[in-house]
């Protein structure tokens, strides 16, 4: 038998390091070459990282939120063999890891230190009240255990035995756990007091989540924002969509607003090159794209995702709509290849139903604007004689005002109201 020290491979051009987001083995497992052993999180995706032999799980070779640099030992399996790591090693850097945080934060005691003396007795201690929780201390429905005079001062005090542990014989309730009741903190609520839910959860900020943050912290940070928010009538756009839904049920892909705005935005930037850009704060370079990568922010079980449509200038109606469709579904299920990811010129984001009048969209940094989509609902809008019902949405879009002006913003936003009232003019060319 050996050992394979299993080193993190290289999950990604140029990537020094990558975060250690999930274990799916632990020391003693046993594992068959091709089996997932971590995931790993790089400044691009979640990239799942297979066994390269069959074995038996020796050490794990870092904690959940490490980062690791490409290259250390990631794992050490027992193997048939010689492996490729001899059994001293092996042994060494294991020893040289502390099994208890806590004991290796100790400090160690001279060795000529004279021996304390005995240490006095501990006063005995009251049982300690446990502390309030959601849940009953004795099994629904059962009638909890007090003498009359505990019950009469309950009564008395408010409160309701039945949330109140008892630690006499069957779970008998004394004056005692009724003093630690109320003192472990029962709050008040009517004529009950319940007891106070005191618990925090910890939930450390790793993976994509903290990916997310770093971004929306480096977005905010670098950009200026200036938003503009203008309300569009939809109902031309969405009879004519619903009609080509019609026509084209089952041979070609649904079309929702999305790949509409795409289209628009599309002639929008032909003529304000500017907004289809990435600034590179660093060097102090505007690059100006001839394609239009369109990311669409696209919410997943892991967090917010921006798969990007490439060259949505070069697609029809449906083939944006199909290509955006499978994107959002990789998005979902976590298999979208990095450079799925990665390019976009401009963002749409969206909430969907779930959207409000208005948003502050904060631009995908280093794009330099951001379109975002509001709730559609049915508004009373005056029609220079009276009010009429029309189907109305706002358009909440965000520019960065250091390369972006004012002027040039509203251009912008008028240029996609005017598309999207009139779709026809969507499909005319020049």
């Amino acid at each position: 038998m050996g050992v394979f020290a299993m080193r993190l491979p290289d999950v990604g051009e140029g990537i020094a390091e990558a975060e250690l987001t999930e274990w799916h083995v632990k020391p003693g497992d046993i594992v068959q070459e091709d089996d997932i052993l971590a995931a790993v999180m790089t400044d691009k995706a979640a990239v799942e990282v297979p066994s390269a032999v069959a074995g038996k799980v020796l050490e794990l070779g870092g904690e959940i939120g490490e980062m690791m640099a490409i290259g250390s030992v990631l794992i050490r399996i027992e193997v048939d063999g010689d492996g490729n790591e001899s059994a001293d090693a092996a042994a060494a850097a294991q020893a040289a890891k502390p099994a208890d945080p806590e004991e290796a934060e100790a400090t160690p005691e001279p060795e000529d230190k004279p021996a304390a003396a005995p240490a006095a007795p501990a006063p005995v201690a009251a049982p300690a009240a446990k502390k309030p929780g959601h849940r009953l201390p004795r099994p629904e429905g059962a009638k909890p255990l007090a003498a009359p005079s505990v019950r009469a001062r309950a009564r008395s005090e408010g409160v309701d035995l039945r949330h109140v542990p008892g630690t006499g014989p069957g779970g008998r309730i004394s004056h005692e756990d009724l003093d630690n009741w109320i003192a472990s903190g029962g709050i008040q609520q009517g004529s009950v007091k319940r007891g106070r839910n005191t618990g925090v959860e910890e939930i450390r900020v790793i993976g994509m989540r903290r990916k997310i943050a770093e971004k929306m912290a480096l977005s905010k940070r670098q950009i200026p924002h200036i938003t503009i928010v203008e309300e569009v009538e939809m109902g031309a756009l969405e009879d004519l969509r619903a009609a080509l839904n019609k026509k084209h049920a089952g041979d070609r892909p649904k079309l929702t607003l999305l790949p509409f705005l795409m289209r628009a935005i599309v002639e929008a930037v032909r003529e304000q090159p500017g907004l289809n850009a990435r600034f590179d704060d660093e060097a102090g370079v505007i690059h100006r794209h001839g394609g239009v990568h369109i990311g669409i922010a696209t919410q997943t079980p892991q967090g917010l995702n921006v798969p990007v449509v490439h060259h949505a200038e070069a697609g029809s109606l449906w083939d944006n709509a199909g290509e955006l469709a499978r994107l959002a579904e990789a998005a979902r299920e976590g298999s979208i290849k990095r450079e799925e990811l990665s390019g976009g010129t401009i963002t749409i984001t969206s909430l969907g139903a779930l959207g409000a009048i208005a948003t502050t969209p904060i631009i995908n940094h280093p794009e330099v604007a951001i379109v975002g989509v509001n709730k559609m609902q049915i508004r009373p809008v005056w029609d220079g004689q009276q009010f009429q019902p029309r189907k109305m949405m706002n358009l909440s879009c965000s520019f960065d005002h250091r390369v972006v002006d004012g002027w040039d913003a509203a251009v912008f936003v008028q240029k996609l109201k005017t598309l999207l009232e009139s779709p026809a003019m969507l499909f005319v060319e020049g």
